[in-house]
Protein backbone atom coordinates (compact mmCIF):
# COMPACT_ATOMS: atom_id res chain seq x y z
CA UNK A 1 0.00 0.00 0.00
CA UNK A 2 0.95 3.03 -0.84
CA UNK A 3 0.92 5.98 1.72
CA UNK A 4 1.64 10.00 0.93
CA UNK A 5 2.26 12.49 3.84
CA UNK A 6 2.51 16.41 2.76
CA UNK A 7 3.64 19.17 5.19
CA UNK A 8 4.80 22.91 4.53
CA UNK A 9 1.39 23.97 4.33
CA UNK A 10 0.51 27.31 6.49
CA UNK A 11 -0.65 30.70 6.63
CA UNK A 12 1.15 33.35 4.59
CA UNK A 13 0.89 36.61 3.54
CA UNK A 14 0.27 37.95 -0.20
CA UNK A 15 3.19 37.62 -1.63
CA UNK A 16 4.87 35.38 0.20
CA UNK A 17 6.43 31.62 -0.64
CA UNK A 18 5.58 28.59 1.19
CA UNK A 19 7.30 25.25 -0.04
CA UNK A 20 5.33 21.96 -0.02
CA UNK A 21 6.81 18.50 0.38
CA UNK A 22 5.50 15.08 -0.28
CA UNK A 23 7.19 11.52 0.57
CA UNK A 24 6.00 8.35 -0.44
CA UNK A 25 6.12 5.27 1.58
CA UNK A 26 5.29 1.61 0.52
CA UNK A 27 6.48 2.02 -3.55
CA UNK A 28 9.42 3.43 -5.43
CA UNK A 29 8.32 6.34 -7.23
CA UNK A 30 10.59 6.76 -9.88
CA UNK A 31 8.65 5.19 -12.66
CA UNK A 32 5.40 7.34 -11.66
CA UNK A 33 3.95 10.72 -12.68
CA UNK A 34 3.26 12.77 -9.39
CA UNK A 35 1.45 15.80 -8.71
CA UNK A 36 -0.14 18.19 -7.00
CA UNK A 37 -3.86 19.81 -6.99
CA UNK A 38 -5.91 21.77 -4.70
CA UNK A 39 -8.83 21.85 -3.57
CA UNK A 40 -10.56 25.35 -2.20
CA UNK A 41 -13.45 25.85 0.36
CA UNK A 42 -16.62 24.95 -2.37
CA UNK A 43 -15.19 24.33 -5.17
CA UNK A 44 -13.79 21.08 -7.11
CA UNK A 45 -10.23 19.69 -6.94
CA UNK A 46 -8.06 21.11 -9.60
CA UNK A 47 -4.82 20.33 -11.04
CA UNK A 48 -2.02 22.63 -10.04
CA UNK A 49 1.40 20.50 -11.23
CA UNK A 50 2.59 17.72 -12.81
CA UNK A 51 6.04 15.99 -12.61
CA UNK A 52 7.24 13.05 -15.08
CA UNK A 53 9.15 10.17 -13.64
CA UNK A 54 12.52 11.56 -15.39
CA UNK A 55 11.61 15.16 -13.28
CA UNK A 56 12.28 16.64 -16.90
CA UNK A 57 8.73 17.10 -18.18
CA UNK A 58 6.12 19.55 -16.12
CA UNK A 59 2.77 20.77 -16.42
CA UNK A 60 1.32 23.54 -14.95
CA UNK A 61 -2.66 24.87 -14.76
CA UNK A 62 -1.82 28.29 -16.07
CA UNK A 63 -3.20 30.00 -12.97
CA UNK A 64 0.12 28.71 -11.40
CA UNK A 65 2.82 29.25 -13.98
CA UNK A 66 5.68 31.81 -13.33
CA UNK A 67 4.82 31.51 -9.75
CA UNK A 68 5.28 27.53 -8.83
CA UNK A 69 7.64 25.10 -9.25
CA UNK A 70 7.35 21.61 -8.98
CA UNK A 71 10.05 18.98 -8.56
CA UNK A 72 11.11 15.16 -7.78
CA UNK A 73 13.54 13.53 -5.65
CA UNK A 74 13.28 9.64 -6.62
CA UNK A 75 16.06 9.07 -4.29
CA UNK A 76 13.66 10.70 -1.56
CA UNK A 77 10.78 9.26 -2.66
CA UNK A 78 9.95 13.04 -2.71
CA UNK A 79 8.04 15.48 -4.71
CA UNK A 80 8.26 19.39 -3.98
CA UNK A 81 5.60 22.21 -4.98
CA UNK A 82 7.78 25.53 -4.32
CA UNK A 83 5.12 28.60 -3.97
CA UNK A 84 5.95 31.85 -4.74
CA UNK A 85 4.15 35.18 -4.94
CA UNK A 86 1.18 33.68 -3.57
CA UNK A 87 -2.15 35.40 -3.76
CA UNK A 88 -5.30 35.34 -1.48
CA UNK A 89 -7.02 32.64 -4.22
CA UNK A 90 -3.99 30.19 -3.56
CA UNK A 91 -5.81 29.66 -0.78
CA UNK A 92 -7.16 25.79 -0.59
CA UNK A 93 -6.00 22.24 0.52
CA UNK A 94 -3.38 21.03 -1.23
CA UNK A 95 -3.09 17.24 -1.86
CA UNK A 96 -0.21 15.19 -3.21
CA UNK A 97 -0.62 12.17 -5.99
CA UNK A 98 1.38 9.64 -7.58
CA UNK A 99 0.53 7.19 -10.73
CA UNK A 100 1.59 4.12 -12.12
CA UNK A 101 0.68 4.15 -15.79
CA UNK A 102 -2.55 4.21 -16.19
CA UNK A 103 -3.66 3.43 -12.47
CA UNK A 104 -5.88 5.33 -10.51
CA UNK A 105 -2.95 6.33 -8.49
CA UNK A 106 -2.74 7.55 -4.69
CA UNK A 107 -3.66 10.79 -2.99
CA UNK A 108 -1.99 12.19 0.16
CA UNK A 109 -4.66 13.46 3.10
CA UNK A 110 -3.55 16.74 2.21
CA UNK A 111 -1.86 20.67 3.67
CA UNK A 112 -3.56 23.69 4.27
CA UNK A 113 -2.37 26.70 2.83
CA UNK A 114 -3.80 29.86 3.23
CA UNK A 115 -2.76 33.46 2.02
CA UNK A 116 -4.18 36.47 3.64
CA UNK A 117 -4.64 39.33 1.91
Amino acid sequence: QVRLVESGGGLVQAGGSLRLSCVASGRAVSSSTMGWFRQAPGKEREFVAAIRWTGSSTDYADSVKGRFTISRDNAKNTVYLQMNSLKPEDTAVYYCHVMWGGSPGYWGQGTQVTVSS
